[in-house]
């Protein structure tokens, strides 16, 4: 299964802090992916930089993804919305150069318009005109002797419009309005920013089920079997993202998606970027996650094809065979409990106190012994 695990931008621990070096890093980390960060502007002293990043990738065969600028107005008035189409302009230049399978957009929030079919039908026309303007700028095979510096543009495939999944109830883009608009425009792929439809969902993702359904959805509405993901740790509140955390504070955790990829990934082309603050570490403790859940599989497997094998051997039936492991298993615990948790022994009779020696009197004394019958 093409599984990729990188973080959105150059590592923290990268000392150089240039894309080209980031890589170098993340490779050696043993991650295969990143995503530039070009949220707010490309400048275009960057470019020289992109050009080296993208003759890398190609050569290695390591998958760069770019994300376009963050503050974006699609839904807006007509000046708002040819603002944000220059900026995404100018990022699809950038992804051209860079070599980028995917280039991210968030497309804003409503505005004076309303959510529904009308609303996205008027979006799915605006991303039209932007996936054509991506493959005018990615060229074609007439334009091979004007790219021969870059070998992907005309042996490549265009770079691939992502819409992300947004986590403001403000914000337009919820799975649903995603699915529908990006299987409606070709060229474009949805961008499942986990994060975001948890918080979306006030904390839908919980168990390997609940990831199970959200790839079911997407698989039966899009499509296909490629996914591109974004994974973080989430603060959020009444339906809001607040801000991305670390994973191990938040109560979105990657181990049941890492069992979801493990038992059903095998044939899914899966890329997941790290949004967490600490970027690289946690895209390799994804990645450990990942690891951990396979081997796990791979021992059950293993034990379900003994058990099986045992059972033919025995002329038994497995699910027979199960059920008395699972009352040896039972067993064996109830003895163990016994053996931690020993009878106290019974408290000894106590002992009756020695008489007291009177003093000698001269006197004859008797000594009286209880009458059960006396009730005085």
């Amino acid at each position: 299964m093409p599984l990729r695990f990188g973080p959105a931008g150059v590592p923290l621990s990268c000392k150089g802090r240039t894309i080209v070096e980031g890589m170098d890093d993340i490779t050696a980390l043993g991650l295969s992916t990143m995503e530039i960060q070009t949220v707010r502007t490309v400048a275009p002293q960057h470019f020289n930089e992109y050009w080296q990043a993208g003759i890398l990738s190609w050569k290695s065969d390591f998958e760069m993804n770019m994300h376009g600028p963050y503050y974006a107005d699609l839904l807006g008035d007509a000046r708002s919305r040819q603002r944000t189409l220059m900026k995404m302009e100018t990022s699809m230049q950038a992804a051209k150069v860079v070599n980028a399978r995917h280039i991210t957009y968030h497309v804003g929030p409503y505005g004076e318009r309303r959510p529904g079919r009308e609303t996205n039908e008027h979006l799915a026309n605006i991303l039209e005109g932007v996936v054509q303007r991506c493959r005018d700028l990615w060229g074609n095979e007439e334009d091979e002797i004007d790219y021969a510096a870059f070998p992907w543009v005309t042996e490549g495939e265009p770079t691939l419009i992502g819409i992300e999944t947004s986590g403001q109830q403000s914000l337009w883009g919820t799975l649903d309005e995603v699915l529908e608009v990006v299987n409606h425009v070709d060229g474009t792929i949805p961008v499942l920013n986990m994060a975001h439809i948890h918080a979306r969902g006030n904390g839908s993702l919980r168990t390997s089920e609940d990831f199970a359904e959200l790839f079911d959805q997407v698989r039966s509405e899009f499509g296909g079997k490629k996914f591109y993901c974004h994974f973080s740790g989430i603060e959020h509140r009444s339906g809001n993202a607040m801000h991305y955390t670390q994973l191990k504070k938040s109560d979105l955790k990657f181990e049941p998606l890492a069992e979801y990829l493990a038992e059903e990934g095998d044939w899914l082309d899966v890329t997941v970027i790290s949004d967490s603050p600490l970027l690289e570490h946690d895209a390799m403790y994804m990645l450990q996650q990942y690891d951990k859940a396979k081997q796990k599989l791979l021992e059950r497997r293993a034990l379900e094809e003994r058990r099986i094998k045992l059972a033919i051997e025995a002329g038994l039936d497995p699910e027979e065979l199960l059920a008395r492991e699972k009352e040896q298993a039972r067993l064996r615990r109830e003895a163990n409990e016994n053996e931690a948790s020993p009878k106290q022994p019974e408290p000894a009779e106590k002992k009756k106190a020695p008489a007291k020696k009177k003093a000698d009197t001269g006197r004859i004394e008797f000594e009286e012994e209880d009458d059960d019958d006396d009730l005085f």
